[in-house]
């Protein structure tokens, strides 16, 4: 049977409660306490709030680095600038004198260099002097391509260095010109400066790589 237990309040009045196992009692405290822990999420939300910045911030910092690199990588290009003096001019008196037989070969094995019509590296432009032999240099390559070559005043070498970087940025161009000009234009170009170019010399070949940003190169070769 379950006590019963008596409480007087005054001297005429009992009142008699039920007195709960110890086991019951545990039970209720325990579903009391689960009960107000139930009804805390607010605090819990409170304190891993500040734990959210870590995690946002650096994603946030990724993306912005990200947008930047793309802006990078699309403003900055490279020119590539090929410069060759024309092949041998013809033994003559005249002024403007034109190829010789060694020169016509010449201009093809020109041809065969740089005569891709697609890929990587096409040339999109030949530039060439107001003189025969010039023009006949390059006349082999821009049949095959395709191109009419662009006639150029050589001896305004910084106005055709700021053309051709401008107009064709991030592509490849040829310029043909002659040993006491191109020096000069490779300077404009490059800002770097080579050894005179012989007269006997007609098989030099300079490509300089020009970014927008950082300084040139230039490679030398023969053909």
């Amino acid at each position: 049977m379950k006590s019963i237990v008596a409480a007087c309040v005054g001297p005429m009045s009992c009142s008699f409660r039920r007195r709960r196992p110890p086991r019951q009692n545990q039970q209720i405290s325990s579903a009391v306490s689960h009960y107000h822990g139930a009804m805390e999420p607010p605090a819990i939300t409170r304190r891993r709030r500040p734990f959210l910045a870590p995690i946002w911030l650096p994603a946030l910092l990724g993306v912005i680095v990200l947008v930047l690199a793309v802006l990078a990588y699309r403003s900055v290009t490279t020119t590539t600038v090929v410069l060759v003096r024309h092949a041998e001019k013809a033994l003559s008196t005249i002024e403007d004198p034109p190829l010789a037989a060694e020169g016509e070969q010449r201009s093809e094995r020109l041809a065969q260099l740089f005569g891709e019509r697609a890929g990587a590296g096409r040339l999109e432009a030949i530039y060439v002097s107001n003189t025969r032999r010039t023009q006949q240099t390059a006349a082999p390559l821009a049949a095959r391509l395709h191109l009419v070559p662009v006639i150029f005043a050589s001896t305004d070498a910084a106005g055709n260095a700021s053309r051709i970087l401008s107009e064709h940025r991030g592509g490849t161009v040829l310029i043909i010109g002659h040993s006491n000009t191109l020096p000069e234009l490779i300077r404009e170009l490059s800002g770097k400066e080579i050894e005179p170019i012989a007269d006997s010399d007609f098989g030099e070949i300079y490509v300089l790589s020009v970014p927008r940003f950082g300084g040139a190169s230039i490679l030398r070769m023969k053909y």
